[in-house]
């Protein structure tokens, strides 16, 4: 079996990219814990988990995975959000298994779909990516993982949380800033139409006790 102890994925091919596809190489057949990941990844782990948290919920309509990485996202986010340098998961969490079949799927989608993320993300206007900054693109983060837990509503905040991570790991302030934008629109679009259909339900109740009453 493949050793998966404590070194780091370094693979000078690509940047973000090169380390989920060195995830996929590196992985037995078992796949990899969640504790196994963490330990492979650099100072950018933090960035990195969420990306390969986030990236099979860009799947549409997808049902059941956005409800499971969730929790460790907003896990992942909140610790940002406190300053914590290192990411730290429940040990229930850190067990769970990534299988083989998922972190070559994850790979592949990410070398075929995400190569324009790495191609147009640089460091610029890094101002946005350190600092107080950084803890509040883990704000707009936990936003867009509010709504990725609803059903049928995953892709949109999946590439919020996509370009938010991006950004932190690239050191890419555009990427940040537009990823606090979809969040921040998809939160509000879908504040409008659930505040639109709780009046119009009461609308609808007020007409109909007005024609039976």
């Amino acid at each position: 079996m493949t050793d998966t102890s404590n070194h780091h994925t370094d693979d000078p091919r690509q940047g973000f990219i090169g380390l989920v596809a060195g995830l996929a190489e590196a992985s037995g057949p078992d796949g990899l814990t969640l504790r196994e990941i963490r330990d492979r990844l650099d100072e950018r782990a933090f960035g990195l988990m969420i990306l390969i948290l986030a990236i099979p919920c860009l799947v549409p309509a997808l049902y059941g995975v956005p409800q499971i990485v969730g929790i460790p996202i907003l896990l992942l986010a909140g610790q940002m959000l406190v300053g914590r340098e290192e990411p730290w998961l429940p040990e229930a969490a850190l067990k769970r298994r990534v299988s083989k079949a998922m972190l070559d799927r994850m790979a592949d989608f990410a070398v075929k779909r995400m190569g324009w993320f790495e191609r147009l993300s640089r460091p610029r206007l890094t101002l946005f990516t350190q600092g107080i900054a950084e803890q509040a693109a883990a704000a707009f983060m936990i936003l867009a993982t509010l709504t990725i837990v609803l059903p049928m509503t995953n892709t949109v905040p999946s590439v919020a949380l996509a370009l938010l991570s991006v950004g932190l790991i690239q050191r890419d302030g555009v990427f940040v800033a537009a990823g606090a934008a979809v969040a921040t629109g998809w939160f509000t679009a879908l504040l409008v139409v659930g505040i639109g259909f709780i009046v119009g339900a009461g609308w609808a109740v007020g007409l109909m006790a007005r024609f039976t009453g």
